[in-house]
C-alpha cells in the first residue's frame, strides 16, 4: 500500500507537472521561497566578490577543483548516472576524481570513506551505488567540506565532484553542470511549494553546462540517453539480457525521483509492466516486494542495493548507463587542466 509520503509526493506532482492549480496558499509561500533563494545566491555572489558585509557566507574551499552535478527541480533528473559517467570519463583522461555527498538516509552524520562492504544505512544509497559503479573513492558528511578533506587528506583525488550540490553553498565550486529531466523539464516553473524548482528558472544561465536527460534538447543543451541493457539477480547468477523479458509480466519497482522514466524504458523495450513506485529513498523490506505471485521483480539499481541481504531468486537490479557526447567530457576535463594548471 502506498505511504503517505508517496500519497502527497503524487498530490503535488499533480500540480507542478499536471494540470491541477498549486492555489493561493502554496502561491504566497512559494513567493516566500524565491526570496529566500534568491537572497542566499546574492549572499553568496557577494562574498565571493569580497563584500565585508557578506563575508561569513564565504563558501569553503577545497584544496582540489570541485564540480557540482545538480538539478533545479526536487526529485530525479538522472545526476547519478551523469555522475558515474563523468567520474569515469574523467578517470578515462587521466584525471584521479572522488565523489562527494551527503549521503542521504545514512545512519550517523561523521565524514565517512564509502568501503566495499558498506550498506546504505551506513554510506546512503546513492553514495553506495556510486562508489561501486564509478570504481572511483567516494565519501560521505553531513557538510560536504569534510568528505572533501576526507578524499583530498588521502592523496587519492585531483578532481572532487559533488553529487546533488547546486544549491549547497557552504562549498565552493569551479564547474557547475545542471541536469534537467528532458520529459518533465521544469514543470510549471514556479518555486516550491507551488512548482518543483528549488531556485528561480533563470539559475540555468550561470551553470557552465547544461544536461539535458532525454528527449529532443534546447540549442546549448547536452543530450544525455539512459540506457538499460541488462539485469542482474539480486540472489547471484549470471545477468540476462533485458530483452529476453520481453513480452513478459514483471513487476517494475522505483523509489527513485521519477518512476515513471524506469517504468516507461522498460515498456519501451517491450516487457510488460506493473509499476510499483516507491518514495524516493524507500527503506525497502520483504513484505514491499511481496506481490502474490512469481513474475520477475525489476528495480532500480539504486533500490536494489537496499534489497540484496533479503533478496530472492526472481529479483533482479536493472543498471542505467548515462551516454554523453565525448566532446562534453573533454570540454570538462579541458577546464580542470586550465585550473590545475592556474592552480585556481
Amino acid at each position: 500500500m502506498p505511504s503517505l509520503r508517496t500519497h502527497a509526493t503524487h498530490w503535488f506532482e499533480r500540480r507542478w507537472y499536471g494540470a491541477a492549480q498549486p492555489g493561493v496558499f502554496l502561491g504566497a509561500l512559494s513567493r516566500l521561497f524565491r526570496r529566500i533563494a534568491v537572497a542566499r545566491r546574492e549572499r553568496y555572489l557577494a562574498a565571493l566578490a569580497g563584500d565585508p558585509s557578506a563575508a561569513r557566507h564565504l563558501p569553503q574551499r577545497a584544496e582540489v577543483p570541485v564540480i557540482v552535478v545538480g538539478n533545479l527541480a526536487i526529485g530525479g533528473a538522472g545526476k547519478t548516472p551523469l555522475t558515474i559517467a563523468l567520474a569515469q570519463a574523467l578517470s578515462r583522461r587521466g584525471f584521479r576524481p572522488g565523489v562527494i555527498s551527503r549521503g542521504y538516509g545514512r545512519r550517523g552524520t561523521t565524514p565517512h570513506r564509502v568501503q566495499a562492504l558498506d550498506t546504505p544505512a551506513t554510506a546512503g544509497d546513492e553514495p553506495l551505488l556510486i562508489s561501486r559503479r564509478a570504481e572511483v573513492p567516494v565519501a560521505v558528511a553531513a557538510r560536504r567540506i569534510d568528505a572533501a578533506r576526507l578524499l583530498t587528506a588521502s592523496g587519492d583525488v585531483d578532481v572532487l565532484i559533488a553529487d546533488d550540490g547546486l544549491q549547497h553553498y557552504a562549498l565552493a565550486r569551479d564547474i557547475e553542470i545542471l541536469v534537467i529531466d528532458g520529459v518533465r523539464r521544469l514543470g510549471n516553473a514556479r518555486m516550491l511549494p507551488a512548482g518543483p524548482l528549488r531556485e528561480p528558472a533563470s539559475r540555468r544561465n550561470a551553470c557552465d553546462f547544461v544536461v539535458h536527460n532525454g528527449g529532443a534538447p534546447a540549442p546549448g543543451e547536452i543530450p544525455m540517453r539512459l540506457e538499460l541493457l541488462h539485469a542482474h539477480p539480486l540472489a547471484g547468477g549470471s545477468a540476462k539480457a533485458l530483452k529476453e523479458f520481453a513480452g513478459s509480466r514483471v513487476h517494475a519497482v522505483a523509489g527513485i525521483g521519477h518512476p515513471e522514466r524506469f517504468f516507461n524504458a522498460l515498456r519501451e523495450l517491450g516487457l510488460e509492466v506493473e509499476p510499483h513506485a516507491f518514495a524516493d529513498h524507500h527503506t525497502f523490506s520483504a513484505a514491499d516486494l511481496d506481490f502474490g505471485d512469481q513474475a520477475p521483480v525489476l528495480m532500480t539499481e539504486k533500490d536494489a542495493v537496499k534489497c540484496t541481504a533479503f533478496a530472492r531468486e526472481n529479483w533482479f537490479s536493472v543498471p542505467a548507463s548515462a551516454h554523453l557526447p565525448d566532446a562534453f567530457f573533454d570540454a570538462v576535463a579541458a577546464r580542470l587542466a586550465a585550473l590545475q594548471g592556474n592552480d585556481r
